[in-house]
Protein backbone atom coordinates (compact mmCIF):
# COMPACT_ATOMS: atom_id res chain seq x y z
CA UNK A 1 0.00 0.00 0.00
CA UNK A 2 1.88 3.06 -1.15
CA UNK A 3 2.09 6.06 1.15
CA UNK A 4 -0.79 8.23 0.03
CA UNK A 5 -4.00 5.32 0.31
CA UNK A 6 -2.30 4.67 3.44
CA UNK A 7 -2.93 8.38 4.31
CA UNK A 8 -6.40 7.79 3.61
CA UNK A 9 -7.39 4.42 5.23
CA UNK A 10 -5.92 6.25 8.04
CA UNK A 11 -7.96 9.01 7.86
CA UNK A 12 -11.33 6.99 6.80
CA UNK A 13 -10.55 4.98 10.17
CA UNK A 14 -10.20 8.06 12.12
CA UNK A 15 -12.92 9.58 10.76
CA UNK A 16 -15.34 6.94 12.41
CA UNK A 17 -12.99 6.09 15.16
CA UNK A 18 -12.87 9.50 17.07
CA UNK A 19 -16.54 9.74 17.50
CA UNK A 20 -17.12 6.40 18.89
CA UNK A 21 -13.58 6.61 20.99
CA UNK A 22 -15.43 9.80 22.69
CA UNK A 23 -17.93 7.70 23.38
CA UNK A 24 -16.23 5.00 24.92
CA UNK A 25 -14.14 7.75 26.61
CA UNK A 26 -17.16 8.83 28.05
CA UNK A 27 -18.25 5.28 29.53
CA UNK A 28 -15.18 5.40 31.05
CA UNK A 29 -15.13 8.45 32.29
CA UNK A 30 -18.53 7.51 34.51
CA UNK A 31 -16.19 5.20 36.25
CA UNK A 32 -13.12 7.75 36.49
CA UNK A 33 -15.47 10.29 37.73
CA UNK A 34 -17.62 7.50 40.71
CA UNK A 35 -13.64 6.21 41.72
CA UNK A 36 -12.52 10.27 42.52
CA UNK A 37 -15.25 11.10 44.11
CA UNK A 38 -16.14 8.30 46.42
CA UNK A 39 -12.38 8.60 47.04
CA UNK A 40 -12.83 11.27 49.15
CA UNK A 41 -15.22 9.17 51.15
CA UNK A 42 -12.19 6.82 52.34
CA UNK A 43 -9.63 4.24 50.90
CA UNK A 44 -12.29 1.46 52.39
CA UNK A 45 -15.37 3.02 49.53
CA UNK A 46 -12.53 2.92 46.62
CA UNK A 47 -11.41 -0.64 47.61
CA UNK A 48 -14.79 -1.51 47.29
CA UNK A 49 -15.38 0.24 44.38
CA UNK A 50 -12.42 -1.81 42.31
CA UNK A 51 -13.29 -5.48 43.57
CA UNK A 52 -16.69 -4.68 42.76
CA UNK A 53 -16.23 -2.94 38.99
CA UNK A 54 -13.94 -5.36 37.98
CA UNK A 55 -16.56 -8.35 39.53
CA UNK A 56 -19.69 -6.63 37.89
CA UNK A 57 -17.91 -6.03 34.42
CA UNK A 58 -16.51 -9.82 34.23
CA UNK A 59 -20.39 -11.05 34.59
CA UNK A 60 -22.21 -8.55 32.11
CA UNK A 61 -19.39 -8.87 29.54
CA UNK A 62 -21.09 -11.96 28.35
CA UNK A 63 -24.71 -9.55 27.25
CA UNK A 64 -22.22 -6.91 26.53
CA UNK A 65 -20.42 -9.16 23.82
CA UNK A 66 -23.68 -10.11 22.50
CA UNK A 67 -24.43 -6.44 21.68
CA UNK A 68 -21.24 -5.91 20.09
CA UNK A 69 -22.05 -9.10 17.30
CA UNK A 70 -24.79 -6.23 16.19
CA UNK A 71 -22.27 -4.13 14.45
CA UNK A 72 -20.93 -6.78 12.13
CA UNK A 73 -23.88 -8.23 10.91
CA UNK A 74 -25.63 -4.78 10.37
CA UNK A 75 -22.03 -3.40 8.71
CA UNK A 76 -22.19 -6.65 6.30
CA UNK A 77 -25.91 -5.79 5.18
CA UNK A 78 -25.40 -2.68 4.77
CA UNK A 79 -22.28 -3.30 2.48
CA UNK A 80 -24.76 -5.20 0.36
CA UNK A 81 -27.17 -2.61 0.29
CA UNK A 82 -29.88 -5.13 2.44
CA UNK A 83 -31.72 -2.26 4.23
CA UNK A 84 -34.52 -4.43 5.66
CA UNK A 85 -31.50 -7.25 7.29
CA UNK A 86 -30.09 -4.39 9.07
CA UNK A 87 -33.47 -3.63 10.46
CA UNK A 88 -34.12 -7.35 11.86
CA UNK A 89 -30.86 -7.81 12.86
CA UNK A 90 -31.34 -4.49 14.87
CA UNK A 91 -35.05 -6.39 16.35
CA UNK A 92 -33.55 -9.93 16.75
CA UNK A 93 -30.42 -8.39 18.86
CA UNK A 94 -33.01 -6.53 20.98
CA UNK A 95 -34.75 -10.12 21.85
CA UNK A 96 -31.15 -11.90 22.48
CA UNK A 97 -30.28 -8.83 24.53
CA UNK A 98 -33.40 -8.25 26.57
CA UNK A 99 -33.43 -12.46 27.69
CA UNK A 100 -29.54 -12.04 28.66
CA UNK A 101 -30.34 -8.71 30.61
CA UNK A 102 -32.94 -10.38 33.13
CA UNK A 103 -31.10 -13.61 33.60
CA UNK A 104 -27.56 -11.19 34.10
CA UNK A 105 -29.42 -9.20 36.55
CA UNK A 106 -30.42 -12.13 38.87
CA UNK A 107 -26.82 -13.58 38.43
CA UNK A 108 -25.24 -10.35 39.37
CA UNK A 109 -27.13 -9.07 42.66
CA UNK A 110 -26.55 -13.14 43.56
CA UNK A 111 -22.75 -12.86 43.54
CA UNK A 112 -22.94 -10.04 45.70
CA UNK A 113 -23.11 -12.42 48.51
CA UNK A 114 -19.90 -14.21 47.46
CA UNK A 115 -17.80 -11.14 48.03
CA UNK A 116 -17.55 -11.97 51.80
CA UNK A 117 -15.49 -15.13 50.34
CA UNK A 118 -12.69 -13.18 48.57
CA UNK A 119 -10.50 -12.84 51.83
CA UNK A 120 -10.99 -9.06 51.92
CA UNK A 121 -11.09 -6.63 54.41
CA UNK A 122 -13.80 -6.11 56.15
CA UNK A 123 -15.14 -2.90 55.26
CA UNK A 124 -14.28 -3.26 51.79
CA UNK A 125 -16.64 -6.67 51.96
CA UNK A 126 -19.80 -4.56 53.57
CA UNK A 127 -19.37 -1.76 51.06
CA UNK A 128 -19.17 -3.94 47.84
CA UNK A 129 -21.74 -6.07 48.70
CA UNK A 130 -24.49 -3.10 48.82
CA UNK A 131 -22.69 -1.35 46.17
CA UNK A 132 -23.37 -4.60 43.47
CA UNK A 133 -26.57 -5.08 44.66
CA UNK A 134 -27.61 -1.29 43.49
CA UNK A 135 -25.64 -2.11 40.13
CA UNK A 136 -27.51 -5.19 39.40
CA UNK A 137 -30.54 -3.33 38.37
CA UNK A 138 -28.75 -1.19 35.85
CA UNK A 139 -27.91 -4.11 33.63
CA UNK A 140 -31.29 -3.91 31.90
CA UNK A 141 -30.66 -0.33 30.73
CA UNK A 142 -27.29 -0.60 29.51
CA UNK A 143 -27.71 -3.48 27.51
CA UNK A 144 -30.74 -1.95 25.45
CA UNK A 145 -28.17 1.09 25.29
CA UNK A 146 -25.65 -0.98 23.92
CA UNK A 147 -27.82 -2.90 21.50
CA UNK A 148 -28.83 0.64 19.74
CA UNK A 149 -25.29 1.40 19.96
CA UNK A 150 -24.00 -0.75 18.09
CA UNK A 151 -26.61 -0.63 15.88
CA UNK A 152 -26.10 3.22 15.07
CA UNK A 153 -22.15 2.07 14.72
CA UNK A 154 -22.82 -0.50 12.36
CA UNK A 155 -24.59 2.07 10.06
CA UNK A 156 -21.58 4.54 10.48
CA UNK A 157 -23.55 6.78 12.83
CA UNK A 158 -21.26 6.48 15.24
CA UNK A 159 -21.75 10.56 16.74
CA UNK A 160 -25.54 9.20 18.03
CA UNK A 161 -24.08 7.46 20.99
CA UNK A 162 -20.77 9.85 21.43
CA UNK A 163 -23.57 12.70 22.26
CA UNK A 164 -25.41 10.34 24.96
CA UNK A 165 -22.12 9.96 26.65
CA UNK A 166 -21.21 13.29 27.03
CA UNK A 167 -24.69 14.63 28.64
CA UNK A 168 -24.18 11.21 30.41
CA UNK A 169 -21.22 12.36 32.34
CA UNK A 170 -22.84 15.41 33.28
CA UNK A 171 -26.12 13.48 35.11
CA UNK A 172 -23.72 11.33 36.69
CA UNK A 173 -21.58 13.71 38.37
CA UNK A 174 -24.16 15.92 39.54
CA UNK A 175 -26.16 12.75 40.51
CA UNK A 176 -22.81 11.43 42.49
CA UNK A 177 -22.80 14.94 43.98
CA UNK A 178 -25.94 14.77 45.74
CA UNK A 179 -26.09 11.28 46.05
CA UNK A 180 -22.58 10.36 47.63
CA UNK A 181 -22.33 13.49 49.67
CA UNK A 182 -25.80 14.07 50.99
CA UNK A 183 -26.88 17.42 49.05
CA UNK A 184 -30.33 19.47 48.31
CA UNK A 185 -31.37 17.65 51.69
CA UNK A 186 -30.56 14.06 50.81
CA UNK A 187 -28.55 12.13 52.83
CA UNK A 188 -24.68 11.03 52.26
CA UNK A 189 -24.83 7.53 50.69
CA UNK A 190 -21.30 7.58 50.16
CA UNK A 191 -20.69 4.35 48.05
CA UNK A 192 -23.74 3.19 47.36
CA UNK A 193 -24.87 6.51 46.21
CA UNK A 194 -22.50 6.64 43.34
CA UNK A 195 -24.31 3.13 42.80
CA UNK A 196 -27.78 5.10 42.30
CA UNK A 197 -26.22 7.89 40.33
CA UNK A 198 -24.74 5.19 37.88
CA UNK A 199 -28.46 3.58 37.70
CA UNK A 200 -30.37 6.86 37.01
CA UNK A 201 -27.57 7.05 34.58
CA UNK A 202 -27.74 4.06 32.40
CA UNK A 203 -31.92 4.48 32.66
CA UNK A 204 -31.47 7.96 31.07
CA UNK A 205 -28.86 6.54 28.32
CA UNK A 206 -30.98 3.58 26.98
CA UNK A 207 -34.01 6.02 26.39
CA UNK A 208 -32.17 8.60 25.25
CA UNK A 209 -30.18 5.81 22.87
CA UNK A 210 -33.93 4.66 21.83
CA UNK A 211 -35.27 8.44 20.78
CA UNK A 212 -32.01 9.28 18.89
CA UNK A 213 -32.18 6.24 16.42
CA UNK A 214 -35.89 6.06 15.71
CA UNK A 215 -35.82 9.92 15.10
CA UNK A 216 -32.67 10.13 13.63
CA UNK A 217 -32.77 11.00 9.25
CA UNK A 218 -29.96 8.58 9.20
CA UNK A 219 -32.20 5.87 9.60
CA UNK A 220 -35.22 6.55 7.92
CA UNK A 221 -33.88 4.18 4.87
CA UNK A 222 -34.32 1.11 7.32
CA UNK A 223 -37.54 1.82 8.35
CA UNK A 224 -37.35 0.82 11.49
CA UNK A 225 -40.16 -0.69 14.11
CA UNK A 226 -40.54 -2.53 16.80
CA UNK A 227 -41.58 -5.78 16.03
CA UNK A 228 -40.21 -8.20 19.23
CA UNK A 229 -43.09 -10.32 18.65
CA UNK A 230 -41.66 -12.54 15.73
CA UNK A 231 -38.40 -14.27 16.71
CA UNK A 232 -35.63 -14.90 13.37
CA UNK A 233 -33.85 -17.74 14.57
CA UNK A 234 -31.40 -17.56 11.63
CA UNK A 235 -30.46 -14.25 13.04
CA UNK A 236 -30.36 -14.89 16.41
CA UNK A 237 -27.73 -18.61 15.71
CA UNK A 238 -25.72 -16.09 13.89
CA UNK A 239 -26.00 -13.06 17.02
CA UNK A 240 -24.83 -16.18 19.05
CA UNK A 241 -22.37 -17.39 17.05
CA UNK A 242 -20.80 -14.04 16.91
CA UNK A 243 -21.73 -12.65 20.38
CA UNK A 244 -20.88 -15.35 22.61
CA UNK A 245 -17.46 -15.75 21.39
CA UNK A 246 -17.15 -12.00 21.65
CA UNK A 247 -18.62 -11.98 24.99
CA UNK A 248 -16.64 -14.56 26.08
CA UNK A 249 -12.91 -13.09 24.97
CA UNK A 250 -13.89 -10.21 26.90
CA UNK A 251 -15.02 -11.78 29.96
CA UNK A 252 -11.55 -13.45 29.59
CA UNK A 253 -9.42 -10.56 29.89
CA UNK A 254 -11.93 -8.67 32.03
CA UNK A 255 -11.42 -11.77 34.39
CA UNK A 256 -7.83 -11.89 34.35
CA UNK A 257 -7.35 -8.17 35.78
CA UNK A 258 -10.31 -9.17 38.05
CA UNK A 259 -8.53 -12.23 39.41
CA UNK A 260 -5.31 -9.76 39.72
CA UNK A 261 -7.49 -7.20 41.62
CA UNK A 262 -8.45 -9.75 43.80
CA UNK A 263 -4.92 -10.93 44.34
CA UNK A 264 -3.60 -7.39 45.20
CA UNK A 265 -6.87 -7.29 47.41
CA UNK A 266 -4.83 -10.00 49.48
CA UNK A 267 -1.88 -7.44 49.98
CA UNK A 268 -3.73 -5.22 51.47
CA UNK A 269 -6.32 -1.80 50.72
CA UNK A 270 -3.35 0.60 49.43
CA UNK A 271 -2.60 -1.68 47.27
CA UNK A 272 -5.84 -2.62 45.83
CA UNK A 273 -6.70 1.47 45.88
CA UNK A 274 -3.67 2.26 44.09
CA UNK A 275 -4.61 -0.51 41.50
CA UNK A 276 -8.35 0.76 40.68
CA UNK A 277 -6.54 4.31 40.48
CA UNK A 278 -3.75 2.81 37.97
CA UNK A 279 -6.24 0.47 36.01
CA UNK A 280 -8.89 4.07 35.56
CA UNK A 281 -5.88 5.63 34.30
CA UNK A 282 -5.35 3.04 31.75
CA UNK A 283 -8.74 2.26 30.84
CA UNK A 284 -9.26 5.99 29.84
CA UNK A 285 -6.47 4.48 26.97
CA UNK A 286 -7.91 1.91 26.07
CA UNK A 287 -11.70 2.61 25.73
CA UNK A 288 -10.46 4.84 23.20
CA UNK A 289 -8.81 2.17 21.03
CA UNK A 290 -11.94 0.34 21.37
CA UNK A 291 -13.43 3.34 19.57
CA UNK A 292 -10.59 2.15 16.91
CA UNK A 293 -11.36 -1.34 17.54
CA UNK A 294 -14.78 -0.53 16.54
CA UNK A 295 -14.22 1.32 13.55
CA UNK A 296 -12.23 -1.40 11.75
CA UNK A 297 -14.67 -3.51 12.51
CA UNK A 298 -16.87 -1.77 10.93
CA UNK A 299 -14.82 -1.05 7.46
CA UNK A 300 -13.81 -4.51 7.60
CA UNK A 301 -17.35 -5.95 7.63
CA UNK A 302 -18.69 -3.56 5.13
CA UNK A 303 -15.57 -4.48 2.62
CA UNK A 304 -16.71 -8.07 3.63
CA UNK A 305 -19.94 -7.23 2.72
CA UNK A 306 -18.96 -5.79 -0.78
CA UNK A 307 -16.37 -8.63 -1.54
CA UNK A 308 -13.28 -6.59 -1.26
CA UNK A 309 -10.50 -8.32 -0.25
CA UNK A 310 -7.80 -5.64 -0.59
CA UNK A 311 -10.03 -3.30 1.34
CA UNK A 312 -10.73 -6.16 3.99
CA UNK A 313 -6.74 -5.67 4.55
CA UNK A 314 -6.28 -2.26 4.13
CA UNK A 315 -9.06 -1.34 7.03
CA UNK A 316 -7.55 -3.56 9.54
CA UNK A 317 -4.02 -2.63 9.27
CA UNK A 318 -4.89 1.18 9.07
CA UNK A 319 -7.01 0.86 12.17
CA UNK A 320 -3.85 -1.64 13.91
CA UNK A 321 -1.57 1.56 12.72
CA UNK A 322 -3.27 4.63 14.07
CA UNK A 323 -4.20 2.11 17.59
CA UNK A 324 -0.42 1.80 17.79
CA UNK A 325 0.25 5.56 17.41
CA UNK A 326 -2.30 6.48 19.86
CA UNK A 327 -0.96 4.35 22.33
CA UNK A 328 2.60 5.36 21.99
CA UNK A 329 1.62 8.69 22.94
CA UNK A 330 -0.11 7.18 25.76
CA UNK A 331 2.85 5.83 26.92
CA UNK A 332 4.88 8.76 26.89
CA UNK A 333 1.96 10.59 29.02
CA UNK A 334 1.91 7.91 32.01
CA UNK A 335 5.65 7.91 32.14
CA UNK A 336 5.70 11.99 31.95
CA UNK A 337 3.00 12.43 35.09
CA UNK A 338 3.08 8.87 36.38
CA UNK A 339 3.10 10.62 40.02
CA UNK A 340 0.77 13.59 38.91
CA UNK A 341 -2.45 11.47 37.73
CA UNK A 342 -2.81 9.78 40.92
CA UNK A 343 -2.67 12.70 42.74
CA UNK A 344 -6.08 13.50 40.79
CA UNK A 345 -7.61 10.82 42.64
CA UNK A 346 -6.34 10.64 46.80
CA UNK A 347 -4.30 12.33 49.07
CA UNK A 348 -2.90 9.25 50.21
CA UNK A 349 1.02 9.33 49.46
CA UNK A 350 1.60 5.78 49.88
CA UNK A 351 -1.21 5.07 47.59
CA UNK A 352 0.08 7.55 45.16
CA UNK A 353 3.78 6.09 45.31
CA UNK A 354 1.96 2.65 44.76
CA UNK A 355 -0.12 3.90 41.65
CA UNK A 356 3.08 6.03 40.01
CA UNK A 357 5.30 3.02 39.40
CA UNK A 358 2.25 0.91 38.55
CA UNK A 359 1.56 3.10 35.52
CA UNK A 360 5.24 2.80 34.55
CA UNK A 361 3.83 -1.03 33.52
CA UNK A 362 0.96 0.36 32.08
CA UNK A 363 2.82 2.68 29.78
CA UNK A 364 5.07 -0.78 28.68
CA UNK A 365 1.92 -2.74 27.99
CA UNK A 366 0.04 0.29 26.06
CA UNK A 367 1.05 -0.91 22.24
CA UNK A 368 0.20 -4.50 23.09
CA UNK A 369 -3.02 -4.21 24.27
CA UNK A 370 -3.52 -1.75 21.74
CA UNK A 371 -3.07 -4.37 19.04
CA UNK A 372 -4.86 -7.20 20.91
CA UNK A 373 -7.95 -4.58 21.55
CA UNK A 374 -7.82 -3.95 17.71
CA UNK A 375 -7.14 -7.37 16.32
CA UNK A 376 -9.81 -8.14 17.69
CA UNK A 377 -12.41 -5.62 16.33
CA UNK A 378 -11.33 -6.35 12.86
CA UNK A 379 -11.28 -10.54 13.36
CA UNK A 380 -14.81 -9.69 14.48
CA UNK A 381 -15.70 -7.19 11.08
CA UNK A 382 -14.77 -10.63 9.20
CA UNK A 383 -16.55 -12.85 11.88
CA UNK A 384 -13.54 -14.87 12.94
CA UNK A 385 -14.21 -14.78 16.74
CA UNK A 386 -13.71 -18.63 17.50
CA UNK A 387 -9.94 -19.05 17.40
CA UNK A 388 -9.18 -16.06 18.76
CA UNK A 389 -11.17 -16.65 21.83
CA UNK A 390 -8.66 -19.91 22.30
CA UNK A 391 -5.95 -17.51 21.84
CA UNK A 392 -7.14 -15.21 25.15
CA UNK A 393 -7.36 -18.62 26.80
CA UNK A 394 -3.75 -19.21 26.68
CA UNK A 395 -2.58 -15.64 26.76
CA UNK A 396 -4.85 -14.49 29.80
CA UNK A 397 -5.41 -17.76 31.98
CA UNK A 398 -2.92 -20.09 30.97
CA UNK A 399 -0.07 -17.41 30.85
CA UNK A 400 -0.86 -14.14 32.70
CA UNK A 401 -2.77 -15.32 35.65
CA UNK A 402 -0.39 -18.12 36.89
CA UNK A 403 2.67 -15.50 35.94
CA UNK A 404 1.23 -12.92 38.06
CA UNK A 405 0.78 -15.16 40.82
CA UNK A 406 4.15 -16.50 40.30
CA UNK A 407 6.22 -13.42 40.33
CA UNK A 408 3.76 -11.73 42.89
CA UNK A 409 3.93 -14.01 45.67
CA UNK A 410 6.23 -16.74 44.89
CA UNK A 411 9.09 -14.10 44.22
CA UNK A 412 8.06 -11.58 46.43
CA UNK A 413 7.30 -9.06 43.34
CA UNK A 414 3.56 -8.63 45.46
CA UNK A 415 1.64 -5.60 42.91
CA UNK A 416 4.39 -5.43 40.64
CA UNK A 417 4.62 -8.83 39.82
CA UNK A 418 0.85 -9.12 39.35
CA UNK A 419 1.04 -5.99 36.89
CA UNK A 420 4.30 -7.56 35.19
CA UNK A 421 2.33 -10.81 34.64
CA UNK A 422 -0.42 -9.04 33.15
CA UNK A 423 2.01 -7.28 30.45
CA UNK A 424 3.58 -10.98 29.42
CA UNK A 425 -0.11 -11.75 28.43
CA UNK A 426 -1.33 -8.68 27.12
CA UNK A 427 2.13 -8.99 24.53
CA UNK A 428 1.35 -12.65 23.67
CA UNK A 429 -2.25 -12.23 23.31
CA UNK A 430 -1.49 -9.04 20.34
CA UNK A 431 1.44 -11.56 18.90
CA UNK A 432 -1.56 -14.27 18.22
CA UNK A 433 -4.60 -12.61 17.52
CA UNK A 434 -2.46 -10.07 14.82
CA UNK A 435 -0.72 -13.18 12.83
CA UNK A 436 -4.42 -15.11 12.94
CA UNK A 437 -5.76 -11.52 10.91
CA UNK A 438 -2.63 -11.50 8.36
CA UNK A 439 -3.50 -16.05 8.10
CA UNK A 440 -6.87 -14.90 7.46
CA UNK A 441 -6.95 -12.22 4.95
CA UNK A 442 -4.66 -14.08 2.64
CA UNK A 443 -7.57 -16.43 1.47
CA UNK A 444 -10.65 -15.04 -0.85
CA UNK A 445 -13.58 -13.71 0.84
CA UNK A 446 -15.71 -16.56 0.19
CA UNK A 447 -13.40 -18.25 2.19
CA UNK A 448 -13.37 -15.95 5.38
Amino acid sequence: MDAGKLKSEIISTAKLAWPVSLGQLGHIMLGVVDSMMVGRVGVDALAAASLVNGLFFLIIVIGFGMSMATTPLVSFHLGRKNYKKCAGVLNQSLILNSVFAILLTVIVYSASYLIRYFNQPEMVVKYAQSYMQILSYSIFPFLIFQVYKQFAEGIKQTKLPMYIAIVANIVNFFGNWILIYGKLGLPALGLDGAGYSTLLTRVFMGIAMIILVYRSKSTEIFNLNFNLGRIDFSIIRKLLRIGFPSGFIYTLEIGVFTFAAVMVGWIGSNELAAHQIAINLASISYMIILGVSAAGTIRVGYALGKNDKAGIKSAGYSAVLLGMIFMLISATVFVIFNTLLPSLYISDKEVIDISSYLLIIAALFQISDGIQAISIGILRGIMDVKIPMYFTIIAYWLIAAPTSYVLGFKFHFGIYGIWAGLLIGLSIAAVLLIRRFENKTKVNTSQI
